[in-house]
């Protein structure tokens, strides 16, 4: 039970309780929560669970987004970023260009690769194996954070493996864990028109929840801002947590904020700072047993970042190198932070950063039996972190 610094009343009051006691909040909390126009109360809140799980820790990590392919069989009316399979504008890297990228990165002290591409049905499974160890073998010590559920469903039937057998072999190869994107909105009226045959809401919980259960933990995104109500956003929500109840396995929740432009919903405004605030602040108290807020400032810009840290946030993203995707969206911010600016934000707004790898590792990351140290962060101030709330190990894999 945590006792607050002063007395909230009003609407909020019966939640704020809830909250001081440790309670979960159900449906109809979080749709008030989003219905509010007590934006402080609400941040207040936030930042009291945000604290009770974190202290001042601010994570942030050490990107290379590789973006593999643009080429897609799909066309979902929410992307800029792909290109039919015969279009001039289609690209594919090689194994070799990928690995050219990661030695490069390499030297910068990069510690994780971000990977995700489009539904490419000319590439076989192999070039996903050699992709992997290829990143490896140029930067060891850095995780591989590949593939969406979408992706990961799209292999399976392309090459006729069970999704655990695609992960067995992806493992093999050096996979790490997941970064949740294609969750979209996981309300299939919603799917049905934002992103119309991608796999169904259901489906896309179900890959996930396979593989935390075969020890790959991964994010969880929500896409929000476009055609979804709020209670939407608060099902999407729920339907998270219970996943979460049985697996312990997502790692951080990511809202991103729907950039319309190159999209085929180009007419829709953007979300304003408010109402990212307050999708921060609802997934902070909504998520009682994900580990992890992030926002990516390639999304909302670093002007909102510090302030979203008394929002519920507790993890800034990373550096972003070679991000492509929401830049073709039209969120191409020219406030690209460095490690050293990211650092600098997060101290003033009095708290403490933390480099991380993917799994929340601070310091050398284990792989394949030997210690391998990454490049020094200078003025890293945090030590070893709980990856999940179920996990003492520090190791990144979530305890069921």
């Amino acid at each position: 039970m945590t006792a607050f610094k002063f007395k909230v009343s009003g609407p909020l009051a019966p939640i704020a309780e809830k909250v001081r006691r440790g309670e979960r909040l159900d449906r109809e909390d979080g749709v008030a929560l989003f219905k509010t126009n007590d934006i402080f109360t609400l941040g207040y809140l936030a930042n009291q669970v945000r604290d009770r799980v974190h202290g001042d820790k601010t994570f942030y990590t050490h990107t290379l987004h590789v973006n593999y392919s643009n080429a897609c069989v799909l066309d979902c009316a929410l992307c800029a970023y792909y290109r039919p399979l015969d279009s001039e504008e289609a690209y594919t890297f090689s194994v070799e260009q990928m690995a050219a990228q990661a030695e490069a990165a390499g030297k910068l002290g990069v510690r994780e690769f971000h990977i995700t591409g489009g539904l490419n049905p000319k590439l076989p499974f192999e070039y996903y194996e050699n992709m992997f160890r290829g990143l490896r073998a140029k930067v060891p010590w850095a995780t591989i954070k590949a593939f969406t559920a979408v992706e990961i469903d799209f292999f399976s039937k392309k090459f006729r493996m069970t999704v655990e057998e695609i992960y067995r072999r992806l493992g093999e190869a050096g996979l790490n864990c997941l970064p949740g994107g294609g969750a979209e909105i996981l309300v299939d009226r919603v799917r049905d028109i934002v992103c119309k045959g991608k796999i169904s809401a259901a489906r896309w919980l179900e890959v996930h929840e396979i593989g935390h259960r075969a020890g790959f933990p991964s994010n969880a995104t929500m896409l929000y801002g476009h055609v979804e109500t709020l209670e939407d956003r608060v099902d999407h929500m729920l339907k998270l947590r219970g996943v979460q109840d049985r697996t312990q396995g997502f790692l951080a929740f990511v809202p991103l904020s729907f950039h319309a432009e190159n999209t085929a919903m180009p007419d829709l405004k953007p979300t304003t700072g408010i109402e990212d605030l307050k999708v921060y602040a609802v997934s902070r108290l909504m998520l009682d047993n994900v580990p992890h807020i992030k926002l990516l400032w390639t999304y909302v810009g670093t002007k909102l970042l510090q302030v979203a840290l008394d929002f519920g946030v507790d993890d800034v993203g990373s550096t972003n190198m070679e991000e492509r995707i929401v830049k073709a969206a039209g969120a191409d911010h020219g406030d690209r932070p460095t490690r050293d600016e990211l650092m600098e934000m997060i101290r003033h707004a009095g708290r403490t950063p933390c480099e991380v790898d993917s799994l929340y590792r601070e310091g050398p990351v284990q792989m394949a039996g030997e210690l391998v140290a990454p490049s020094p962060v200078v003025g890293t101030e945090c030590r070893p972190v709980d990856v999940a709330f179920g996990d003492k190990t520090g190791d990144g894999v979530a305890r069921r």
